[in-house]
């Protein structure tokens, strides 16, 4: 099965996907999890509340160790460590940012270290060969809708549709590729896909650019009568309020993300705590710490068809048909591709 497109030498032969049986983490097998010591600092795009969760789970798991996390988005963060790096020293050891673009770019500024994880065996997603960045959650664009105001007849079920189907003029919403790395992979894709006049299509359709928070209470207004939003944003309000807002996942294939888990080498790092954030990224690619990413409405990156997000679907049906992404595309001509947005699509200054 097809899951991402990206250039064949970022990639670890044979690696689309992976067999193997389920296993403890390489440093965790070895009774070294409890000795793990020191600080880390992790810069993250994921929502402070799945964080918070996560930080419990850490500390069981390593009770001597000190974890920081930085909560941002991956706009916020690429800003960050832009700032950072002039001063010679990043402030973080560890990201986890929406997608693998970045990773690439970090990779090829000299600031990651490669580390080949004895998890890597039961990962179902795509990898850096050298050992640079793996996946350690996937984020799945899809379009949402109100099911009490609204049927699939009347709305587009397609992403193609969303941005050329007549009735959602004025009704539709999705976030801003300026600062939310998911929602730049997603135009890069659906450009791919559809080509410039999707953007021009967009600016028609007089679709709104907001946070996910504020699209999904006009879709429970019936302001919005449907929105491109991530798939945990719904599952998360549906399981934790009980929310009616359903899923469409479209006939064209949602957008999947990889996003990228990478260590600072030690020349950049601020704890040049290597040993520790190897062992932190071999817990969040096993069973235990994929558990967390599960919990957190988001999709497992190893074989494993117990992990499935609540009201979901398992990896295999979901990700039956996608639209790719280019993730050199979304690095080389990140610039580029958000300055054509611009250009079609109004983006209202905070």
């Amino acid at each position: 099965m097809k899951r991402f497109v990206a250039a064949a030498a970022i990639l670890a032969a044979g690696s689309m996907i992976f067999a193997g049986g389920k296993k403890e983490s390489g440093k965790a097998a070895a009774g070294g999890a409890a000795d793990v010591s020191g600080k880390v600092v992790i810069y993250t795009s994921m929502y402070q509340d799945i964080i918070d969760n996560i930080e419990v789970e850490i500390k069981k798991a390593f009770p001597k160790l000190d974890v920081e996390f930085f909560q941002g988005g991956t706009g916020t963060i690429q800003s960050k460590i832009a700032a950072e790096k002039d001063s010679g020293k990043l402030g973080c050891d560890i990201l986890m940012v929406a997608e693998p673009a970045y990773a690439l770019e970090l990779k090829d500024l000299g600031v990651l270290h490669p580390y080949k994880t004895p998890e890597a065996a039961n990962l179902t997603f795509a990898y850096d060969a050298d050992g640079y960045w793996y996946p350690v959650r996937v984020c799945t664009m899809v379009l949402a809708y109100n099911p009490e105001k609204y049927t699939t007849k009347d709305i587009p079920t397609t992403f193609k549709e969303f941005a050329t189907d007549p009735r959602l003029t004025g009704y539709c919403s999705m976030s801003n590729p300026l600062s939310s790395g998911t929602a730049m992979a997603s135009i890069v894709g659906l450009l791919d896909a559809y080509g410039p006049e999707y953007f021009k299509d967009l600016g028609k359709q007089k679709v709104a650019i907001e946070s996910g928070s504020v699209a999904l209470t006009k879709l429970e207004t019936g302001e919005c009568k449907e929105i491109m939003i991530l798939e945990e944003s719904v599952l998360k309000k549906r399981e934790e309020e009980g929310s009616k807002l359903a899923c469409i996942y479209p006939a064209d294939g949602v957008l999947s993300m990889p996003s990228a888990i990478m260590t600072v080498n030690e020349k950049w790092s601020a704890n040049n705590n290597i040993a520790a954030c190897e062992a932190i990224t071999d817990w969040f690619l096993s069973r235990e710490g994929q558990k967390c990413i599960v919990n957190g409405w988001m999709h497992s990156v190893i074989k494993d068809a117990d992990l499935i997000p609540y009201d979901s679907l398992p990896n295999d049906a979901l990700f039956s048909k996608t639209i790719d992404i280019d993730w050199e595309k979304c690095y080389k001509q990140r610039d580029s591709i958000r300055t054509l947005f611009e250009e079609n699509v109004t983006i209202k200054k905070k």
